[in-house]
């Protein structure tokens, strides 16, 4: 059996380039990881089974009516299926909930990128429900993966950045569960130990 190299929390990124479909620019181009995070942005990477589905426009939708919060947040969204570039385009021109789709979509036909990120199914010949954030450094800080029958939620996602920027910016401090912006976070050291619930 052939074994797979797979990225793993708290490793760095190989940079990778892949065909996208451009929604914005009604277009074709190219992507690259390291353009992304060089620039200084977070990259979150979300991998989806398959166009023309049925999960899956419900979550690449909530992403896009999310995606100026993301922008606000300095964070770059790659959606990544294992179809093509040409057959991104013409869902996003035929799915009437991806009419206002906003960021690319990207084309893993060779499944190389989905066996990276340990995402691919051998049996299907899809990518799993795949969610990793990547911060400016290249360095993988948060992976999710669900099955096929279940969708995302992009308000999670959006919480998991915004904490996981907060103690890049603030390397003394945890965040607890359920933390969202503006909570009171925790700093570990002996006057805490044991007395997290005051």
């Amino acid at each position: 059996m052939e074994e797979m190299k797979t990225v793993k929390i708290g490793g760095h990124i190989e940079d990778n380039s892949l065909d996208a479909y451009l929604p914005e620019k009604k277009d074709f181009g190219k992507i690259n990881f390291s353009d992304i995070t060089n620039s200084g942005k977070w990259l979150i990477i979300f991998f989806y089974p398959a166009d023309y589905s049925f999960v899956c426009p419900t979550e690449l939708k909530d992403i896009s009516d999310k995606h100026d919060k993301f922008k606000k947040e300095n964070a770059e969204i790659i959606a990544i299926s294992t179809d093509t570039h040409y057959v991104h385009l013409a869902w996003q021109n035929s799915e009437k909930l991806l009419a206002d789709f906003k960021y690319p979509m990207g084309a893993d036909p060779a499944h190389r990128i989905s066996k990276l990120f340990g995402v691919y199914d051998k049996e299907t010949g899809l990518a799993l429900r795949g969610t990793f954030i990547i911060d400016p450094d290249g360095r993988l800080l948060a992976s999710e993966i669900n099955h096929f029958s279940v969708g995302r939620n992009a308000d999670e996602l959006l919480r998991k950045l915004r904490a996981f920027k907060h103690v890049r910016e603030n390397p003394a401090r945890l965040c607890p569960a359920k933390w969202e912006r503006g909570q009171d976070t925790l700093v570990p050291g002996k006057d805490l130990t044991g007395k997290v619930g005051k």
